[in-house]
């Protein structure tokens, strides 16, 4: 079982505290299972990163971002560990929340919709051996 880390449950209220503009009003439309039943978290610790918010359930990450990040390879670094770990990432520029956020949350849904893993691993983690047809 797994204690608690009081230096990232520090580090993620702060970053909450400190949202931007752009990331509040996303956060009132996926807040209280708003958007399909899906739950989200604000900056919820994965790995050494914080995203913006989590879908635990379908293991979807999504992203705020300003142009800042439109060619990062931290961002690209980043990505990849992420996407290791099995979690889908959307970034969503901050002038797509102010100009079509229905837009934006109709795409969110559409994704949360899909099914993470169309094959997920059995619960103890081990995976099946196929044996040769004869």
């Amino acid at each position: 079982m797994r204690g608690k880390d009081e230096r990232r449950t520090v580090r993620s209220r702060s970053l909450r505290r400190s949202s931007t503009r752009t990331e509040l009003v996303l956060w009132r439309q996926l807040r209280d299972r708003q958007l399909g039943g899906f739950k989200f978290v604000r900056q919820e610790p994965v790995g050494p990163y914080y995203p913006d918010f989590v879908c635990r359930e379908q293991h979807l990450i999504v992203e705020v971002d300003g142009g800042q990040h439109s060619d990062n390879a931290a961002d690209r670094e980043r990505d990849a560990f992420l996407t290791g770990l099995g979690y889908r990432i959307i970034r969503i520029w901050n002038n797509q929340i102010f100009e079509n956020i229905e837009g934006v949350l109709q795409m969110l849904h559409s994704e949360l919709e899909k099914a993470p893993h169309p094959a997920p691993l059995p619960a103890s983690g081990a995976r099946e051996r196929r044996t040769p047809a004869s």
